[in-house]
Protein backbone atom coordinates (compact mmCIF):
# COMPACT_ATOMS: atom_id res chain seq x y z
CA UNK A 1 0.00 0.00 0.00
CA UNK A 2 1.39 3.10 -0.53
CA UNK A 3 2.35 5.86 2.00
CA UNK A 4 0.08 8.99 2.48
CA UNK A 5 -0.69 11.46 4.83
CA UNK A 6 -3.53 9.39 5.75
CA UNK A 7 -1.90 6.03 6.44
CA UNK A 8 0.97 7.91 7.86
CA UNK A 9 -1.63 9.43 10.88
CA UNK A 10 -2.19 5.66 12.20
CA UNK A 11 1.90 5.09 12.95
CA UNK A 12 2.19 3.80 16.63
CA UNK A 13 -1.29 3.29 17.07
CA UNK A 14 -1.22 2.74 20.76
CA UNK A 15 -0.21 6.35 21.53
CA UNK A 16 -3.26 7.43 23.89
CA UNK A 17 -3.90 10.91 23.78
CA UNK A 18 -5.60 12.99 26.08
CA UNK A 19 -9.36 12.33 25.59
CA UNK A 20 -10.47 14.65 28.76
CA UNK A 21 -9.48 17.91 26.22
CA UNK A 22 -11.50 17.86 23.47
CA UNK A 23 -14.26 16.67 25.10
CA UNK A 24 -14.03 19.17 27.35
CA UNK A 25 -14.15 21.51 24.65
CA UNK A 26 -17.21 20.40 22.96
CA UNK A 27 -18.83 20.80 26.81
CA UNK A 28 -17.66 23.94 27.07
CA UNK A 29 -18.86 24.93 23.26
CA UNK A 30 -22.59 23.60 24.46
CA UNK A 31 -22.85 25.99 27.42
CA UNK A 32 -24.62 29.52 26.61
CA UNK A 33 -22.41 32.87 26.87
CA UNK A 34 -23.30 33.30 29.96
CA UNK A 35 -21.96 30.30 31.78
CA UNK A 36 -19.00 30.46 29.20
CA UNK A 37 -17.98 33.76 30.93
CA UNK A 38 -18.73 32.24 34.30
CA UNK A 39 -16.49 29.09 33.77
CA UNK A 40 -13.88 31.26 32.60
CA UNK A 41 -13.62 33.51 35.34
CA UNK A 42 -13.99 30.28 37.81
CA UNK A 43 -11.26 28.60 35.95
CA UNK A 44 -8.96 31.62 36.07
CA UNK A 45 -9.29 32.12 39.78
CA UNK A 46 -8.78 28.68 40.49
CA UNK A 47 -5.71 28.15 38.39
CA UNK A 48 -4.13 30.57 39.77
CA UNK A 49 -3.93 28.95 42.90
CA UNK A 50 -1.67 26.09 41.60
CA UNK A 51 -0.59 27.31 38.07
CA UNK A 52 1.56 30.71 37.82
CA UNK A 53 0.35 32.08 34.64
CA UNK A 54 3.48 34.34 33.38
CA UNK A 55 2.65 38.08 32.50
CA UNK A 56 2.00 38.32 28.62
CA UNK A 57 4.89 40.10 27.26
CA UNK A 58 4.48 44.31 26.20
CA UNK A 59 5.36 43.81 22.63
CA UNK A 60 2.96 41.16 21.43
CA UNK A 61 0.14 42.94 23.79
CA UNK A 62 0.51 46.12 22.56
CA UNK A 63 -1.36 45.53 19.33
CA UNK A 64 -3.99 44.46 21.51
CA UNK A 65 -3.64 46.93 23.95
CA UNK A 66 -5.80 49.49 22.51
CA UNK A 67 -9.37 47.42 22.55
CA UNK A 68 -8.35 46.73 25.90
CA UNK A 69 -8.15 50.25 27.06
CA UNK A 70 -12.08 51.04 25.05
CA UNK A 71 -13.42 47.78 27.17
CA UNK A 72 -11.68 49.23 30.47
CA UNK A 73 -13.38 52.69 29.83
CA UNK A 74 -16.72 51.02 29.16
CA UNK A 75 -19.80 51.11 31.60
CA UNK A 76 -20.22 48.05 33.33
CA UNK A 77 -23.20 46.78 31.34
CA UNK A 78 -21.04 47.14 28.39
CA UNK A 79 -18.19 45.70 28.99
CA UNK A 80 -20.00 42.48 30.15
CA UNK A 81 -22.26 42.84 26.50
CA UNK A 82 -18.60 42.79 24.69
CA UNK A 83 -17.42 39.73 26.82
CA UNK A 84 -21.31 37.94 25.23
CA UNK A 85 -20.56 39.39 22.20
CA UNK A 86 -16.91 37.25 22.55
CA UNK A 87 -18.21 34.07 23.24
CA UNK A 88 -21.91 34.71 21.31
CA UNK A 89 -19.47 35.19 18.21
CA UNK A 90 -21.10 38.58 17.18
CA UNK A 91 -19.94 40.80 14.25
CA UNK A 92 -18.81 43.33 15.61
CA UNK A 93 -15.26 45.89 15.26
CA UNK A 94 -13.72 43.94 17.98
CA UNK A 95 -15.11 40.65 17.68
CA UNK A 96 -13.94 40.77 14.18
CA UNK A 97 -10.32 42.54 15.19
CA UNK A 98 -9.95 40.07 18.34
CA UNK A 99 -10.78 37.45 16.29
CA UNK A 100 -7.80 38.30 13.80
CA UNK A 101 -5.40 37.36 17.20
CA UNK A 102 -2.55 35.56 17.51
CA UNK A 103 -3.61 32.71 20.01
CA UNK A 104 -0.41 34.11 22.29
CA UNK A 105 -2.46 37.56 21.97
CA UNK A 106 -6.00 35.91 22.87
CA UNK A 107 -4.05 34.65 25.94
CA UNK A 108 -3.00 37.45 26.72
CA UNK A 109 -6.48 39.41 26.03
CA UNK A 110 -8.56 37.39 28.75
CA UNK A 111 -5.66 37.56 31.64
CA UNK A 112 -5.72 41.08 31.10
CA UNK A 113 -9.45 41.52 31.40
CA UNK A 114 -9.30 38.80 34.55
CA UNK A 115 -6.82 40.99 36.19
CA UNK A 116 -8.76 43.60 35.79
CA UNK A 117 -12.09 41.95 36.50
CA UNK A 118 -10.39 40.66 39.89
CA UNK A 119 -9.53 44.21 40.74
CA UNK A 120 -12.64 46.03 39.56
CA UNK A 121 -11.97 47.80 36.42
CA UNK A 122 -13.94 45.15 34.29
CA UNK A 123 -17.34 43.64 35.48
CA UNK A 124 -16.93 40.82 37.27
CA UNK A 125 -18.69 38.14 37.68
CA UNK A 126 -21.94 38.47 40.13
CA UNK A 127 -20.84 37.78 43.92
CA UNK A 128 -22.53 34.51 44.73
CA UNK A 129 -23.33 33.48 41.08
CA UNK A 130 -23.92 29.69 40.57
CA UNK A 131 -22.87 27.56 37.73
CA UNK A 132 -25.29 25.95 36.12
CA UNK A 133 -24.98 22.02 36.28
CA UNK A 134 -23.83 21.73 32.70
CA UNK A 135 -21.03 24.52 33.45
CA UNK A 136 -20.21 22.89 36.86
CA UNK A 137 -19.24 19.52 35.36
CA UNK A 138 -17.20 21.28 32.98
CA UNK A 139 -15.80 23.32 35.33
CA UNK A 140 -15.05 19.84 37.72
CA UNK A 141 -13.71 18.22 34.48
CA UNK A 142 -10.86 20.99 34.48
CA UNK A 143 -10.10 20.26 38.56
CA UNK A 144 -9.41 16.64 37.26
CA UNK A 145 -7.25 17.20 34.54
CA UNK A 146 -3.35 17.64 35.28
CA UNK A 147 -1.70 21.09 34.45
CA UNK A 148 -0.84 20.25 31.17
CA UNK A 149 -4.02 19.43 29.84
CA UNK A 150 -5.31 22.12 31.97
CA UNK A 151 -4.07 25.23 30.01
CA UNK A 152 -4.48 23.33 26.80
CA UNK A 153 -8.31 23.61 27.73
CA UNK A 154 -8.08 27.10 28.86
CA UNK A 155 -6.31 27.71 25.53
CA UNK A 156 -8.90 26.14 23.41
CA UNK A 157 -11.36 28.15 25.28
CA UNK A 158 -10.46 31.02 24.29
CA UNK A 159 -9.44 29.81 20.64
CA UNK A 160 -12.62 30.37 18.45
CA UNK A 161 -14.12 33.13 19.93
CA UNK A 162 -15.05 36.31 18.11
CA UNK A 163 -16.02 36.95 14.45
CA UNK A 164 -14.31 34.50 11.89
CA UNK A 165 -11.93 36.60 10.61
CA UNK A 166 -12.41 35.14 6.97
CA UNK A 167 -15.95 37.16 6.83
CA UNK A 168 -16.24 39.73 4.12
CA UNK A 169 -14.56 42.79 5.52
CA UNK A 170 -12.80 41.85 8.13
CA UNK A 171 -9.28 42.51 9.81
CA UNK A 172 -6.08 40.97 8.21
CA UNK A 173 -4.45 38.23 10.86
CA UNK A 174 -2.52 40.35 13.08
CA UNK A 175 0.56 37.76 14.26
CA UNK A 176 2.98 38.26 17.47
CA UNK A 177 5.92 40.11 16.89
CA UNK A 178 8.62 37.65 15.12
CA UNK A 179 10.47 35.93 17.98
CA UNK A 180 14.74 36.46 16.32
CA UNK A 181 16.40 32.80 16.50
CA UNK A 182 18.83 31.76 19.32
CA UNK A 183 22.41 32.59 17.37
CA UNK A 184 24.29 29.22 17.17
CA UNK A 185 26.47 29.75 20.02
CA UNK A 186 23.64 30.07 22.27
CA UNK A 187 21.59 26.96 21.44
CA UNK A 188 21.43 23.82 23.60
CA UNK A 189 20.89 20.50 21.95
CA UNK A 190 18.71 17.73 23.07
CA UNK A 191 19.17 14.39 23.77
CA UNK A 192 17.00 11.65 23.25
CA UNK A 193 17.52 8.25 24.61
CA UNK A 194 17.17 5.24 21.92
CA UNK A 195 17.42 7.56 19.30
CA UNK A 196 20.32 8.84 16.76
CA UNK A 197 18.19 10.56 13.81
CA UNK A 198 19.71 13.63 13.03
CA UNK A 199 16.58 14.83 11.47
CA UNK A 200 14.70 14.54 14.63
CA UNK A 201 17.06 16.33 16.73
CA UNK A 202 17.39 18.97 14.38
CA UNK A 203 13.87 19.58 14.36
CA UNK A 204 13.51 20.07 18.00
CA UNK A 205 16.51 21.72 18.32
CA UNK A 206 15.94 24.07 15.33
CA UNK A 207 12.15 24.49 17.40
CA UNK A 208 13.62 25.44 20.64
CA UNK A 209 15.79 27.76 19.09
CA UNK A 210 12.94 29.72 17.06
CA UNK A 211 14.20 29.36 13.72
CA UNK A 212 11.19 27.94 12.14
CA UNK A 213 12.76 28.51 8.62
CA UNK A 214 15.51 25.78 9.57
CA UNK A 215 13.05 23.24 10.89
CA UNK A 216 10.74 23.79 8.00
CA UNK A 217 13.40 23.04 5.41
CA UNK A 218 13.83 19.08 7.26
CA UNK A 219 9.86 18.61 5.91
CA UNK A 220 9.07 16.62 3.10
CA UNK A 221 7.35 19.54 0.16
CA UNK A 222 4.40 17.44 0.45
CA UNK A 223 4.63 17.14 4.59
CA UNK A 224 2.35 17.70 7.05
CA UNK A 225 2.64 18.26 10.95
CA UNK A 226 -0.65 17.47 12.89
CA UNK A 227 -0.80 19.39 15.91
CA UNK A 228 -2.87 18.34 19.35
CA UNK A 229 -6.29 17.29 18.15
CA UNK A 230 -5.96 19.39 14.65
CA UNK A 231 -6.18 17.92 11.45
CA UNK A 232 -2.92 17.91 9.75
CA UNK A 233 -1.69 20.90 8.30
CA UNK A 234 -0.17 20.48 4.67
CA UNK A 235 2.65 21.71 3.15
CA UNK A 236 5.71 23.54 4.23
CA UNK A 237 3.96 27.39 3.37
CA UNK A 238 0.99 26.79 5.44
CA UNK A 239 3.07 24.00 8.13
CA UNK A 240 5.75 27.66 8.40
CA UNK A 241 2.86 29.99 8.96
CA UNK A 242 1.68 28.01 11.94
CA UNK A 243 4.88 27.57 13.33
CA UNK A 244 5.33 31.33 13.62
CA UNK A 245 2.11 31.96 15.15
CA UNK A 246 1.63 28.97 17.53
CA UNK A 247 5.09 27.78 18.14
CA UNK A 248 6.95 30.83 19.98
CA UNK A 249 8.83 30.58 23.07
CA UNK A 250 8.06 26.92 23.16
CA UNK A 251 10.66 24.84 24.87
CA UNK A 252 10.93 20.98 23.84
CA UNK A 253 12.18 18.66 26.20
CA UNK A 254 12.02 14.80 24.89
CA UNK A 255 13.51 12.52 27.12
CA UNK A 256 13.36 9.06 24.98
CA UNK A 257 12.51 7.44 21.70
CA UNK A 258 12.12 4.57 19.55
CA UNK A 259 12.73 3.61 15.99
CA UNK A 260 10.77 1.42 13.80
CA UNK A 261 12.60 -0.75 10.83
CA UNK A 262 11.53 1.20 7.27
CA UNK A 263 8.84 0.28 5.55
CA UNK A 264 8.91 1.10 1.52
CA UNK A 265 11.95 3.32 2.68
CA UNK A 266 9.72 5.40 5.11
CA UNK A 267 10.72 5.25 8.79
CA UNK A 268 8.78 5.35 11.82
CA UNK A 269 10.44 7.47 14.78
CA UNK A 270 8.31 7.92 17.86
CA UNK A 271 9.71 10.39 20.68
CA UNK A 272 7.74 10.98 24.28
CA UNK A 273 8.90 13.98 26.60
CA UNK A 274 7.27 17.30 27.82
CA UNK A 275 7.01 21.12 26.04
CA UNK A 276 6.86 23.81 28.02
CA UNK A 277 5.00 27.12 27.20
CA UNK A 278 5.61 30.76 27.28
CA UNK A 279 2.18 31.36 29.13
CA UNK A 280 3.28 28.91 31.86
CA UNK A 281 6.92 28.64 31.99
CA UNK A 282 8.76 26.15 33.99
CA UNK A 283 6.28 25.25 36.15
CA UNK A 284 3.89 23.44 33.78
CA UNK A 285 5.19 20.83 31.58
CA UNK A 286 2.72 19.34 29.05
CA UNK A 287 3.25 15.32 28.53
CA UNK A 288 4.02 15.09 24.94
CA UNK A 289 4.47 12.08 22.00
CA UNK A 290 6.12 13.45 18.76
CA UNK A 291 5.75 10.84 16.29
CA UNK A 292 7.74 11.05 12.89
CA UNK A 293 7.44 9.60 9.84
CA UNK A 294 10.30 9.85 7.89
CA UNK A 295 10.82 9.64 3.94
CA UNK A 296 13.52 7.91 2.19
CA UNK A 297 15.48 10.57 1.97
CA UNK A 298 15.50 11.11 5.87
CA UNK A 299 12.72 14.55 5.61
CA UNK A 300 9.83 14.51 7.83
CA UNK A 301 6.90 13.17 5.78
CA UNK A 302 4.68 13.81 8.67
CA UNK A 303 4.61 14.32 12.16
CA UNK A 304 2.01 14.29 14.85
CA UNK A 305 2.08 16.28 18.64
CA UNK A 306 0.14 14.39 20.94
CA UNK A 307 -1.09 15.63 24.40
CA UNK A 308 -0.67 12.39 26.41
CA UNK A 309 -3.41 10.87 28.58
CA UNK A 310 -1.43 10.29 31.53
CA UNK A 311 2.51 10.66 32.88
CA UNK A 312 3.07 6.85 32.41
CA UNK A 313 2.19 7.66 28.35
CA UNK A 314 5.95 8.47 28.25
CA UNK A 315 6.88 5.44 28.70
CA UNK A 316 4.95 3.91 25.99
CA UNK A 317 7.02 2.89 23.22
CA UNK A 318 5.75 0.32 21.93
CA UNK A 319 3.37 0.16 18.50
CA UNK A 320 -0.44 -0.91 19.85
Amino acid sequence: MAISIESARSIFPGTLAASIVPATIESFNQLNAEDQLALIWFAHTEMGKTITVAAPGAASMVLAQGILDQIKQMSAISQTQVMCDLTNRADTPICRSYASFSMNIKLGFWYQLGEWMAQGLVAPIPEGYKLSTKAANVLQAIREADSGQQITILRNMVLDMGFDPNAPGSYEKIEDPVVVPTDMASRSKVKIEGIENPTVFDYINNMNANDFEAAIELFDPEGALQPPFQKPILGRTAILAYMREECQGLKMMPEQGIAEAPDQGYTPVKVTGKVQTPWFGASVGMNIAWRFLLDPQGKIFFVAVDLLASPKELMNLVRG
